[in-house]
């Protein structure tokens, strides 16, 4: 490594030749060997410019919530757009969650009170049915046409269905395909969610690497202070600052 070494010499005693020796007494001298013995055994000062940072703990902390990786690199300023996207995409899906289920109830009501069907027991593919046949008897009229026995259902349970009116059939059927949009919406936004981590925990991993390597590329003073002359017949101070890169 490469050292460049300035050394600063600062006089805090003229020669005789320039100013008479001022005389101490033996408590004075005492003291003040002592203060010059400890200015010798001084450590080094070391100043840096900040402390490396772990690249896995960004990416973590992203991963958990974006933008505090970013924050952990101390860069919050960029970080802060992925916490606030991060915040926008949850609002987003709970909104469309919530829109989704309130149409689904709508539309099962509405099926309960036009197409006299009870809502136990049945699932989402029976729900579909109800929506493109006016009655189970159509149905399964239309199961035996295209060979499937097998899904034909019993015209006497609960499986039943008559709509009242062909118009409040459709009204249904556009309540259903509303709610399913809803529904798949939230994957998008959930989709988005998984990118928006990702993509901040790659910013913080990169935002961490370029700290690093200013702290690498950057340098650190050491200063020094030696007595000139010794403990014993000191007459000035020698202050170093030594500069490594």
């Amino acid at each position: 490594m490469k050292t460049i070494l300035l050394t600063t010499l600062a006089v805090l005693f003229l020669s005789q030749a320039m100013l008479a020796q001022p005389v101490y007494t033996s408590n004075e001298n005492n003291l003040f060997k002592e203060q010059m013995q400890k200015l010798s055994s001084t450590p080094e000062l070391s100043l840096t410019l900040g402390e490396k940072k772990s690249v896995p703990t960004a990416i973590l902390y992203s991963l958990l919530l974006p933008g505090m990786g970013e924050m952990y690199a101390g860069n919050y300023g960029r970080g802060k757009y992925f916490t606030i996207a991060e915040g926008v995409l949850w609002v987003t899906l709970l909104g469309f969650d919530q829109y989704g289920r309130w149409l689904q109830d709508d539309a099962r009501s509405y099926a309960v009170q036009h197409a006299d069907i009870s809502l136990s027991g049945k699932n989402d593919r029976y729900f579909i049915e109800i929506g493109e046949y006016m009655s189970v008897q159509d149905y399964n009229q239309q199961m035996l046409r295209e060979r499937t026995p097998h899904k034909v259902m019993d015209e006497n349970s609960s499986l039943a269905w008559n709509w009242d009116t062909k118009a409040n059939q459709l009204n249904f059927r556009n309540l259903r395909i509303s709610s399913d949009q809803a529904f798949n919406n939230t994957k998008f936004v959930a989709a988005a969610i998984i990118i928006n981590h990702l993509v901040s925990a790659i910013d913080a991993a990169r935002l961490v690497v370029l700290h690093n390597k200013q702290i690498d590329a950057a340098s650190s003073i050491d200063i020094h202070a030696n007595v000139m002359g010794g403990i014993t017949n000191p007459h000035g101070i020698m202050i170093s600052f030594k500069k490594n890169f």
